[in-house]
């Protein structure tokens, strides 16, 4: 049996449930069904008509169940969610309800800070705990230096170098996952995922590929999100590697660059781009050395992102775009032609 408690839930849900039901974890989404963990046991249940609408149930939320159909899906309290890929802008729930998000890339190359730095806006846009986790330590010649090297993008996230061959770093990575608590590997392919999903398992249970030695890249060997019970009681979900990440919001982009959002908030002008204005701090610590200039373009990336997406998927933001670059025209127009 099953208890629900192991599997995340806390007696605060219980208001939540409708009557006749009990709730469920889900563990897997897979053609249209639903795998969920109950008291019960695991089983495949039907979603209704209902819960198809939206996002839809993803790996890691409470449904509530009577017979074989999930007839509703309980509050989330966090969700790693992104943009899907394309140009409907559609949200996608990666995981629910987590405790901690662990931001994967490898140690077998050149750190890929920028690439980073995005799955960390996203992390702590989720609501959840982000964890840099550093795969393949034993390939890493100064294992030291790299994390070093990597601290000043990661302001306010814990950082950890692990080896699934070795078993470096396995435990304590373990020990961010309590008994009860969630956490997700979230990261592109080539980077471990599915060998640290193995190692913290203690067992062959995700299937894992090789990298091309060309380009560092590896092959999808994940192919859905799904949830494992660890033997020390937590709860880790595996995803798939991801070509694009894009941003389903701003949420987290503040904090993920910590450093810029603090010397932004010196600038003279509250609306200031931080460009060539007078008084700009950004500009003036990026002059100084005190910021990463890699760091500031990697921010301005992001905004103009979600400055985009907000375009495309808000009517009200496009109309005010519109009178604006209207508004611009017009006083163009109206200032009198000067003498060349």
């Amino acid at each position: 049996m099953t208890d629900l408690v192991d599997l995340g839930w806390d007696g605060a849900r219980a208001a939540d449930v409708p009557p006749g039901t009990v709730p469920a974890r889900v563990a897997k989404v897979d053609r249209g069904l639903l795998t969920v963990v109950a008291p019960g046991g695991e089983r495949r249940v039907h979603p209704a008509p209902l819960l198809r609408e939206g996002t839809g149930p993803a790996v890691g939320d409470w449904v509530a169940l009577r017979s074989d159909v999930a007839v509703a899906l309980l509050p989330r309290r966090t969700a790693f969610t992104r943009t899907a890929a394309g140009r409907t802008s559609a949200l996608q729930v990666v995981a629910a309800n987590l405790d901690v998000v662990f931001v994967v890339d490898a140690l077998d190359g050149p750190a890929r800070l920028r690439r980073i730095e995005r799955y960390l806006a996203v992390a702590w846009g989720s609501g959840a705990t982000p964890v840099v986790v550093l795969t393949k330590a034993d390939l890493c010649d100064d294992v030291p230096a790299a994390l070093a090297e990597l601290a000043g993008a990661v302001p306010g996230a814990e950082v950890l170098a692990v080896s699934a061959v070795t078993g470096a770093g396995v435990g304590a990575l373990a020990e961010r996952l309590g008994a009860g608590r969630t956490g997700a590997l979230v990261g592109p392919s080539g980077v471990g995922k599915s060998s640290l999903v193995n190692a913290l398992l203690g067992g062959e249970v995700a299937a894992t590929g090789e990298v091309r030695e060309a380009d560092r890249r590896g092959r999808h060997t994940t192919t859905a999100r799904e949830l494992h019970r660890l033997p020390g009681g937590g709860l880790l979900i595996d995803t798939p590697g991801m070509r694009e990440l894009g941003l389903p919001g701003d949420e987290g982009i503040d904090t993920a660059y910590a450093d810029v959002a603090e010397f932004a908030s010196s600038c003279r002008f509250r609306d200031c781009s931080h460009g060539a204005e007078p008084g700009c701090a950004v500009s003036a610590a990026v002059a100084e050395g005190l910021l990463d200039e890699g760091r500031l373009r990697g921010w301005r990336k992001l905004q103009a992102e979600v400055h985009r997406q907000a375009l495309r998927t808000d009517a009200r933001a496009r109309a005010a775009e519109h009178s604006r670059v209207r508004a611009l025209h017009k006083s163009l127009r109206a200032q009198p032609s000067q003498k060349r």
